[in-house]
């Protein structure tokens, strides 16, 4: 029997829209039509520009044959064709799947074959690795190029360059929002450091409040002007194409990430947001103060990932560059938490509020539910900052789940929690604290080692410019701490003197039994890539 709520008053079209982040390019183009949405070296697009550009785009997209629910890769820096791409694909109805440009033919190729893409876009910086992989297909896709003006090295492979595809669209193309609010939007595939990639579905609804939930989270105003320093490539940007879109903001595409280039771009565009990696902060924070001259205005960055080290955030502090921690995954559509800012923090000496900046924090607004609990009986654990259990979320910023992959869908999901496979505590603010991935916590002697904590101390080391911890293997204590660190350029120090400055900053179990100087290796995304470091180590014993 019907409650009197819901006797006759039914769902039609005056009264439920399917969410979807398309919605907010269109109201962007009718409210603010010559608001800058596109700035890219000479190239400036309006919203209404955009909003024309990506209705050709779907529209020449629908007239090459894609169909509902089908594929269109692409292999682009931050470029406008990019940012237009995270709309179009999904105005012709179909799933944009953004390529890591860093991998190699063969990781490529087999996301295609998954993926079953129908077409690819590719700039031509990347036109020989994707040659090679499209070499290994039996049905490759329609293959566009997008000519890039800043960059015209590489060559040509595709049936039709990006420009000339976009004048066989209708610019009047009477596109629609999705049936169904579930509809897939974006494939992301995750790094596959153990195996093949698994390629993480979003829908139009997890895009939609993501995009919102990334506005209210860091309060961003309306028009922002934001730096492109994060690459698209990874969760759709953290899903800011869409936020950007929302707050009728201004994308500042940058090809390259480097400082001089970040420090001139936010100078001549006064740039007041950007995204990164931790390590694009460590390269902000160790830029020649020469760059850094005339910026008279207070940026905000978001940073994710693992906390960055208390020195950097303390040094991008005194840069007047105001940096919010967030966290999250491929699987939460990027951010899903953050370290909310409380105004009495702001009294604290800068040590300590750099301390409490390092922390993952709580829910982003559209997150339903955030814990840290014992993944076997899923209870959480208790609030005391000292408890280890693992992060689990839940809502509508979880993945749909991994394309033709139910099993290992079903295991991530277990017991209605996303399992991210993260070791925190829990603080009794309600604030969480990232101990470990469960794979790097480091086992000495039955006393577990947190290899972020070592790794913070080794940054705060004057000389020290990136540092990564790793379990050793060791006969006597099964595992102990071994430090891979790079430092600043001119820089010479001893291993003898680093194991000592731990010493004198740590319980001396945690300070590292062994130290390895060079670079670090690290994925396309910025992350120091801990299962190559492992290998290494362990061939330290060899």
């Amino acid at each position: 029997m019907k409650s009197m709520y819901e006797a006759g008053l039914d769902q039609n079209p005056a009264n439920y829209t399917p969410l979807s982040p398309l919605s907010f390019l269109r109201r962007s183009a009718m409210v603010y039509p010559q608001h800058p949405s596109v700035v890219y070296g000479d190239i400036r697009f309006t919203w209404s520009e955009t909003y024309l550009r990506c209705r050709q785009f779907a529209s020449a997209l629908q007239q090459n044959g894609l169909g509902p629910g089908e594929t269109v890769a692409v292999m682009l820096p931050n470029v406008p064709a990019m940012c237009e791409a995270q709309f179009a694909v999904a105005m012709a109805g179909g799933v944009l799947n953004t390529l890591n440009i860093r991998l190699n033919a063969d990781s490529i190729a087999f996301m295609l074959k998954h993926a079953e893409a129908k077409v690819i876009l590719t700039d031509r910086e990347f036109s020989g690795v994707i040659r090679e992989a499209l070499q290994q297909l039996d049905q490759p896709p329609l293959v566009i190029d997008v000519d890039d003006p800043v960059y015209q090295a590489g060559a040509l492979i595709g049936e039709i360059e990006y420009e000339e595809f976009l004048k066989q669209g209708d610019a009047d193309f009477d596109w629609q929002l999705p049936d169904n609010e579930w509809n897939a939007i974006s494939l992301n595939y995750t790094s596959g450091t153990t195996g093949d990639p698994k390629g993480v579905v979003y829908h139009h609804r997890g895009a939609y409040l993501n995009a919102v939930s990334n506005s209210l989270f860091w309060n961003m105003p309306q028009h922002p002007v934001y730096l492109w320093t994060l690459p698209m490539f990874h969760c759709n940007g953290w899903c800011f194409p869409w936020t950007l879109a929302a707050m009728a903001g201004t994308s500042v595409c940058l090809r390259k990430v480097q400082s001089d280039l970040i420090y001139q771009a936010i100078q001549q565009h006064r740039v007041d947001h950007l995204c990164g990696a931790p390590i694009v902060l460590n390269m902000m924070a160790h830029a020649d103060s020469a760059l850094t001259e005339g910026i008279d205005h207070q940026v905000k960055v978001m940073t994710a990932g693992a906390a960055p080290p208390a020195a950097v955030l303390e040094a991008m502090q005194k840069l007047n560059f105001e940096v919010t921690h967030a966290y999250g995954l491929t699987e939460t559509y990027g951010p899903a938490a953050g370290c909310a800012w409380k105004h009495e923090w702001s009294e604290l000496d800068m040590q300590k509020q750099a301390e409490l900046k390092s922390r993952q924090g709580v829910p982003y607004p559209m997150l339903e539910g955030l814990m840290v609990a014992d993944p076997d009986t899923m209870q959480p654990v208790e609030k005391d900052g000292e408890s280890m259990g693992e992060i689990m979320f839940r809502g509508n910023i979880v993945m749909k789940g991994y394309l033709k992959n139910p099993s290992t869908t079903e295991l991530a999901l277990h017991g209605g929690w996303f399992h991210s496979g993260d070791l925190a505590v829990w603080h009794d603010d309600g604030y969480i604290q990232i101990k470990d991935r469960s794979k790097d916590i480091i086992i000495s002697g039955g006393e577990n080692i947190s290899s972020i904590e070592v790794e913070g101390v080794l940054y705060r080391h004057p000389q020290v410019m990136e540092a990564a911890v790793v379990a050793l293997d060791d006969e006597k204590w099964g595992e102990t701490p071994c430090a891979f660190v790079t430092l600043k350029d001119g820089e010479d120090l001893s291993v003898e003197a680093l194991i000592e400055f731990c010493r004198e900053h740590l319980e001396h179990f945690k300070a590292p039994k062994a130290v390895v100087f060079g670079p670090l290796p690290k994925t396309s995304t910025g992350k120091i890539q801990k299962f190559r470091l492992r290998e290494q180590a362990n061939r330290l014993n060899d």
